[in-house]
This record gives structure tokens, sequence and C-alpha cells, in this order.
């Protein structure tokens, strides 16, 4: 995402394989503290939106939503 351009945070519905979610619980368990009873204090979906923002930005999507062919 452009430098210069402020980032906006937004909710959106997508599709994802099961294999990627279960992929990201995974390694996000794998990161996460666990507490005394045993449990992981990590939000999963947090996680996934982490994933996903730094591969838009990663990737270029500024660039790929400006062009009017890939809608």
């Amino acid at each position: 995402m452009s430098d210069n351009s402020p980032v906006v945070r937004v909710h959106v519905n997508i599709e994802l394989s099961a294999a990627s979610l279960q992929a990201v619980v995974a390694n996000a368990k794998k990161k996460a503290d666990v507490d005394e009873q045993g449990r992981y204090r990590v939000d999963t979906a947090d996680a996934l939106a982490a994933l996903i923002s730094n591969f838009l930005q990663a990737k270029g999507f500024d660039k790929f939503a400006q062009d009017p062919d890939n809608y």
C-alpha cells in the first residue's frame, strides 16, 4: 500500500480454503502464550487479518485495485 495514503480498517467477508484457515490457526497457536489452564491466548481472527494485510501490502494491492481489468 502506498506510504503516503492513510490506512483504514475494513471488515469484509472473504473466501479462503479450509487448509489456509487451519494453517493460520496452527501457526498462531505456536506463537501464542498458554494460560495456566492450557488455553491459548491468541485471537486467530486478528492473526488472519494481520496476515492478509501484510500479504496485500507486500504484493502491491494498491496497484492491483487501480486496474479496472481486475474487476
